[in-house]
């Protein structure tokens, strides 16, 4: 009953929030400067006598609804975007619906790469780190994690291509697929796979020298505990003691940054899609910014405002999961 309860609260927050932030982002985008329509018609300006340009240009202006006050045009867009229909994308010519899918689906399999490789790195060198406190493994690794945190993601897009694409051709510069390439079945996914290596790497340099930090002092905390010591005292296996007793309740201060940074990753990905003509929503995102796009640039900011808030309710179920103690209750 209680998490039920909890829950319900977690989802009107949401909803709250949800339309809050939809407000105030469309009542922004709404006072940036350009036309998109201008931006719609090109050159139909120039090549078209001005009583005709003037009549199709308020025929768009009607089609679009742009027409009618501020407040109707915000329902109309949020009555819309609840059942789906996303607008009108000026720089495409289509439905944004239409123009989503492919790049939705090349920003998540390139978050979800990099957060893999990031997780099975990080975790075992934070516990290994902890275990050898101050030895010249431990500090080694430390002197990594701060240079690869420290460093911003774009400084690292550059080193990376000048070392890796350009120094030493291995991986392609940007691209999903090899140019003119039909291949399909494994030998697609592994062109693919060579395409995608050198911006999960970028994207996983902070992640990996971020949250290796993180479970390591969570670590060497946990592992200074008397309940650690009573375990090692009868005779427990190390491996035992440190995966088992140590590790989950190291967990527990891991799951928020962790959570955060998941979510941040995404937002993250714009820049690193940018630097390597990835063909995902970051790059969609700016297309769409500097073409003034605004169902598309809207769509794309929307998203990432619900993967924010539902961040939060997965960051509370997480703690439950690692923590018996936690109770999901108002």
């Amino acid at each position: 009953m209680g998490k039920g309860r909890y829950l319900l609260k977690r989802l009107i927050y949401i909803v709250f929030v949800f339309f809050i932030i939809s407000i105030l982002m469309f009542a922004i985008y709404k006072s940036m400067p350009g036309n998109p329509v201008d931006i719609m018609l090109g050159d139909s300006k120039t090549t078209m006598k001005p009583e005709a340009y003037q009549a199709l240009y308020d025929r768009t202006v009607q089609s679009l609804g742009l027409d009618k006050p501020l407040p109707v045009q915000y329902l109309a867009w949020m009555g819309n975007m609840l059942t789906g229909n996303f607008g009108y994308s000026t720089q495409y010519k289509q439905e944004v619906i239409n123009v989503i899918g492919a790049p939705m689906f090349n920003t998540v399999l390139l978050n979800l790469l990099t957060m893999v490789v990031v997780f099975v790195i990080s975790i075992p060198l934070g516990i290994a780190t902890a275990v050898r406190k101050n030895g010249v493994f431990d500090k080694s690794v430390q002197v990594l994690t701060i240079v690869g945190y420290s460093i911003p993601t774009f400084i690292v897009a550059l080193l990376a291509i000048f070392l890796l694409a350009v120094k030493f051709p291995i991986f392609p510069i940007s691209g999903v697929r090899s140019a003119g390439s039909t291949a399909t079945g494994l030998a697609g996914a592994l062109d693919m796979l060579h395409h995608m290596a050198l911006p999960v790497l970028v994207m996983s340099v902070s992640g990996i020298g971020g949250i290796t930090r993180y479970v390591r002092a969570a670590m060497i905390d946990v592992l200074r505990m008397d309940y650690i010591k009573t375990a090692r005292a009868k005779g427990l296996r190390e491996k035992t003691v440190i995966y088992i007793h140590a590790f989950r309740n190291a967990l527990i201060p891991v799951v928020t940054v962790t959570t955060w940074w998941v979510v941040g990753l995404f937002g993250g990905s714009i820049v690193i899609e940018s630097v390597f003509l990835w063909p995902g929503l970051g790059k969609m995102l700016i297309d769409g910014l500097l073409q003034r796009d605004f169902a598309v640039v809207l769509t794309m900011q929307m998203f990432y405002v619900v993967l924010s808030l539902a961040g939060n309710v997965i960051m509370d179920i997480a703690y439950t999961m690692v923590d018996p103690r936690v109770r999901l209750d108002g």
